[in-house]
């Protein structure tokens, strides 16, 4: 791994009365160590998770909509106050990377557009020489991984990359994951919900539920066990949902 542990700086934080501090995984948060170079943080929405991976992103200096550090490009989104109290540690530091917020995408999309009228064809040709917005959402989330997550020693974060990408191509997302991390030894830390990314082998699964970050197993996450529960019985699953008091 490159990124070797984030820290928090609580001696320079003056209340834990205010968002974000007074999340309950923040508030109670000191450091964390990266020991994967596949890591996946779990949580239901609103428990840090992805707060702290858009952090982490700030601290990278990649752009906070979608983008590494060379993307440079008006977004709407706010950079989060929890980045001006983290400290980063690497070995060795590394500059490569790219952060995906798929609730961003759109941006990332439309910045690329605007960079191929000035350079026609030549930014859109690694991206299948069509338009990030002429392709359907799947199809252009794969072609940025496709494209982007390729350099050697790099840091990709992704924060719910499933958002477009139905099951057969959350299964591609995984091959090329394994084939980075294993060949150009990446490193990807993953914010999802989805229980077929988190099935990644020897992965690290941090789960955000609780007042703490603990590490869990993937048969232990919530996400696995609703989502067999669901497979194995959806009609008494149904049932007992729909069931009028």
């Amino acid at each position: 791994m490159s990124l070797q542990k984030v820290t928090l700086l609580r001696e320079e934080i003056k209340s834990y009365n205010e968002y974000p501090f007074n999340i309950p995984v923040i508030k109670n948060f000191e450091e964390l160590d990266f020991l994967n170079n596949v890591t996946f943080f779990v949580g239901e929405n609103g428990s840090g998770k992805s707060t702290l991976l858009e952090s982490i992103a700030v601290k990278c200096e990649f752009n906070i909509s979608t983008g590494s550090r060379n993307n440079i490009y008006k977004n709407d989104v706010d950079e989060p106050t929890l980045s001006n109290y983290l400290r980063l540690s690497w070995l060795p530091k590394v500059n490569n990377g790219f952060f995906l917020r798929a609730e961003s995408f759109y941006n990332f999309a439309t910045y690329l557009d605007e960079l191929n009228e000035q350079v026609p064809d030549d930014v859109l040709k690694p991206y299948g020489g069509i338009s990030l917005h002429k392709q359907s959402h799947g199809e252009s989330f794969l072609s940025l991984f496709n494209n982007r997550l390729g350099n050697k020693r790099a840091i990709y974060l992704l924060d719910e990359p499933e958002a477009a990408l139905s099951p057969a191509r959350q299964l591609a997302l995984l091959k090329i994951i394994r084939d980075l991390s294993i060949k150009d030894n990446t490193q990807f830390i993953i914010a999802t919900h989805s229980p077929i990314l988190l099935g990644y082998p020897n992965a690290t699964i941090l789960s955000f539920d609780e007042d703490e970050i603990k590490e869990t197993s993937y048969e232990m996450t919530d996400h696995y066990q609703i989502t067999k529960y669901f497979l194995d019985n959806p009609k008494g699953m149904l049932n007992q949902l729909f069931k009028e008091d």
